[in-house]
């Protein structure tokens, strides 16, 4: 039996649209800054927050500035999903997938990139508590290694008590697939639009392209 690791932010919740508006309205309102599209997908897409704060603002910050501007920013980023009722929700297929895995005993978890403050939002928005051990969830509690270091998937296993080779992970970022890989993820599974399937087949790390989690294939789960 294969454990399962989700990451959040695109793979469970699909908030592309919602992230890139928060970023920008923040970079534009904290440094007078533009982001490209080309920096958005190498710098903040799947980085963490220290990284991109840092890169945005063009030097070195202490933990506590990298902590106010994300406060800043993620204040923005949650009021903007508030708003947007029709699309706050899990992922096509996820609570059916997730539902499955409970009632088979598969050991699951989350590893984002996502600080304490958008995990709490998450797990009362979407009542995460039903499907996860929510003390046990892996976040950017500033201790880890942003991805694609592996750290993350590394973290997420051992809180499974499974070898990595033993997990399948579902990932929606490049770095984040890079992570998965790296950590030796039995199986890293690419969540992805139909307009980003090409790319993502090409990577070597990625096993399959999925739109959604309907079409999971559910036999992989007993590799």
């Amino acid at each position: 039996m294969m454990g399962v690791i989700f990451d959040f932010n695109g793979t469970l919740f699909f908030d592309g649209e919602q992230q890139e508006r928060a970023w920008r309205l923040f970079a534009r309102e904290a440094f007078g800054k533009e982001i490209s599209d080309g920096e958005f997908r190498e710098c903040v897409h799947g980085r963490n927050n220290d990284f991109t704060m840092q890169h945005l603002a063009g030097k070195a910050l202490s933990a506590r500035q990298v902590d106010e501007y994300v406060e800043e920013k993620e204040t923005i980023y949650r009021r903007l999903c508030r708003e947007d009722a029709a699309r706050f929700h899990l992922a096509l297929g996820a609570e059916e997938l997730l539902d499955e895995l409970r009632e088979r005993g598969i050991p699951r978890t989350i590893a984002t990139a996502s600080r304490r403050g958008n995990v709490d939002f998450y797990i009362e928005s979407f009542r995460l508590e039903r499907w996860f051990d929510v003390e046990k969830l892996v976040y950017d509690d500033g201790t880890i290694l942003g991805k694609p270091a592996p750290d993350f998937y590394l973290r997420a296993a051992e809180t499974l008590g499974l070898e990595p080779k033993n997990c399948i992970v579902f990932e929606d970022a490049v770095s984040g697939l890079r992570a998965a890989a790296a950590a030796g993820a039995g199986k890293v599974i690419a969540v992805a639009p139909e307009e980003r399937r090409e790319a993502f087949e090409r990577m070597p790390e990625v096993y399959e392209v999925i739109p959604n989690f309907h079409e999971f294939d559910r036999l992989l789960l007993r590799e």
